[in-house]
């Protein structure tokens, strides 16, 4: 691919080739490039037989069926896509609360849906996280993950480790848009949320009308990929305050947010650089 992209380059740089040549060549490239991957991994197939066990442990099988079916007929009832808004937390003083963004270049599926970036306040994400778990709706997020983390254990807690004093270095502190504009921080990896513990009581947390609440948040259940045989059987607890500072992204159900957070998905979408850290994650 880098052998193909070096020749178009230089073909352009020596001037000459037009752009219908320029096309042509990228058609049979992208051929080329299609033929070596299905002889290494074989043809995507037309149609899939999915095998499970349900919870009476009976085995039961789904097919032959298309993918797009296999979405309209078993997942759609449950998780359909398009009821749902991706919601992120980027507090740069260049992004502001309320607007809509995408990133340059990011998206791998031909026809797939355009990614979209739904910037609120914190406050609204919690919120939309809590409505979903209290409704039995898991809730898939992107976070910087490995950031005060006790990996043995599953924790991730800004004072999990008193590094000051173990370095005996009086680090400098970064707010959450310091790091993301200086690349300390971006989003690395995806989990979801299965539980949430709050508490009834004076909160300094306001809502996306800037109303007190006085709903306390304190700890989140996460389930995460890395197997059963890390942390308590793969589930990892996040506190709210490592929430607040290290987590960029959630998705949830429409019927979560309120008009006025809705209404931010019709604007026309503001694109950020292709190298923007929005884009480390969602793809």
């Amino acid at each position: 691919m880098r052998a193909f992209a070096q020749e178009i380059f230089d073909s352009v740089e020596q001037g000459n080739v037009n752009d219908d040549d320029l096309l042509k060549r990228e058609a049979a490239m992208m051929k080329e490039l299609h033929q070596i991957v299905t002889t290494c991994l074989g043809s995507p197939p037309e149609q899939i037989t999915f095998e499970y066990y349900d919870v009476n442990k009976q085995n039961k099988k789904i097919g032959p069926i298309s993918p797009i079916e296999f979405y309209q007929q078993v997942v759609k009832p449950v998780f359909n896509i398009d009821n749902k808004v991706c919601l992120v937390n980027d507090p740069r003083a260049s992004n502001a609360y309320g607007r809509l963004y995408t990133v340059e270049y990011l998206g791998n599926i031909v026809g797939g849906q355009k990614t979209r970036y739904n910037n609120q306040p914190i406050r609204v994400l919690k919120q939309a996280v809590y409505d979903s778990i209290v409704a039995d709706e898991a809730v898939w997020f992107g976070v910087d993950f490995g950031k005060h983390m006790h990996a043995k254990y599953g924790i991730l807690d800004l004072k999990i480790f008193d590094t000051q004093l173990y370095f005996n270095s009086n680090f400098p502190c970064q707010t959450k848009a310091s790091r993301l504009a200086y690349g300390e921080s971006l989003m690395t990896h995806a989990m979801v949320f299965t539980g949430i513990h709050v508490e009834k009581g004076s909160s300094n947390d306001t809502n996306e009308n800037n109303q007190s609440t006085d709903l306390q948040f304190i700890r989140y259940r996460v389930e995460n990929s890395h197997g059963d045989d890390k942390a308590d059987k793969g589930y990892v607890v996040m506190t709210d305050d490592w929430f607040n500072e290290y987590l960029y992204e959630v998705v949830v159900d429409k019927k979560h947010l309120s008009n006025e957070v809705l209404a931010v998905v019709e604007q026309e979408p503001i694109c950020l650089k292709a190298w923007d850290p929005m884009g480390a994650l969602a793809d």
